[in-house]
């Protein structure tokens, strides 16, 4: 997929912790493990708030890198949102990944009263925010006019450690916006298409080996003779150790709504022993250039050995 194939590194995708003292050890512990990133979602569902959080978790770590996947756009005006990401780059001294998303969770918008916008109006804002942080984050006063954002000589400070800014990653699954997010990221996650609003059927029919293999073509187009520096992204939410691949695939594929072929070749499931995980990875960098994988944190520890054996490689 790509001629210089960025090496492996791997993040914790975390939510919520019962204390301060949870919450800091398992940051101390995702780095103590070979991890690169700690990341948190960005909802209303019972979670920390991201940047609180992960400042608390640079805090205690010394390399670990911080960041959302993905901040919603609509939760925050772009002004408020960069100082709040500048902070968080200058206070973690330059561990921020800037994540990036339009908005999808229904639920969200509902429960705090605000209007849930067509795809095209989210992404339409979505990419004004990006332009305003990107030029917040550079020297001098800045302004901007927009449909959605007016920006008047604003110099806002401080600027971010990282310079030009942290490295942006956008978040997303469909057409419109996976081109986007080739021609403004970094990073860029790739992820089911969940334009209903919610997770459901048609969720798992976008996860499909074939599913991904058109979405990073959307991202191709996009990114054009760029695309070899971008970091593609993937977040794995089914992971089972076992030494019957077969049937545990078995097993799982309904509920994935595929067939066990399917789902093994699914990049949202790793299903194998340490070994076939790893050869599962090294191939899907070949076809699809995923090389910076998220897990979650139950599987942390048993997932250390693939991260030990591929991160940087």
């Amino acid at each position: 997929m790509t001629s210089n194939p960025h090496p492996f590194r791997f993040g914790v995708q975390a939510k919520s912790a019962a204390s301060r003292t949870e919450w800091l050890e398992l940051a101390k512990k995702t780095e103590d493990l070979g991890y690169e990133t700690l990341t948190l979602p960005d909802h209303f569902d019972g979670q920390l708030a991201p940047a609180l959080a992960l400042q608390a978790a640079a805090d205690v770590t010394t390399d670990l890198r911080v960041g959302a996947l993905v901040w919603c756009n609509d939760y925050r005006h772009p002004v408020v949102f960069a100082n709040e990401m500048a902070t968080l780059d200058l206070l973690s001294e330059g561990r921020l990944e800037l994540g990036i998303g339009a908005g999808w969770m229904k639920s969200d918008y509902d429960a705090a009263g605000m209007d849930y916008d067509r795809p095209g109006i989210r992404i339409d804002r979505m990419v004004e925010s990006i332009q305003i942080l990107k030029g917040l984050f550079g020297d001098g006063p800045f302004s901007f006019e927009g449909e959605h954002y007016t920006i008047t000589d604003l110099d806002l400070t401080p600027k971010p450690l990282q310079n030009p800014h942290p490295p942006f990653l956008m978040g997303g699954g469909g057409p419109r916006f996976l081109r986007l997010a080739g021609q403004h990221a970094d990073i860029v996650g790739v992820n089911p298409n969940m334009k209903a609003g919610l997770v459901d059927a048609n969720t798992a029919a976008d996860a499909t080996a074939e599913r991904y293999a058109e979405k990073v073509s959307w991202v191709k187009e996009g990114a054009g003779d760029r695309f070899d520096e971008i970091e593609m992204n993937v977040r794995v939410f089914v992971m089972m150790f076992t030494d019957d691949r077969q049937g545990t695939a078995e097993m799982l594929a309904p509920g994935m709504g595929m067939e066990p072929a399917d789902a093994l070749e699914s990049p949202l499931a790793l299903v194998g022993d340490t070994k076939s995980m790893i050869e599962d990875l090294i191939a899907r960098r070949e076809t699809y250039g995923f090389s910076y994988i998220g897990i979650g944190p139950d599987e942390m520890e048993q997932f250390a050995p693939v991260v030990a054996e591929l991160a940087g490689s």
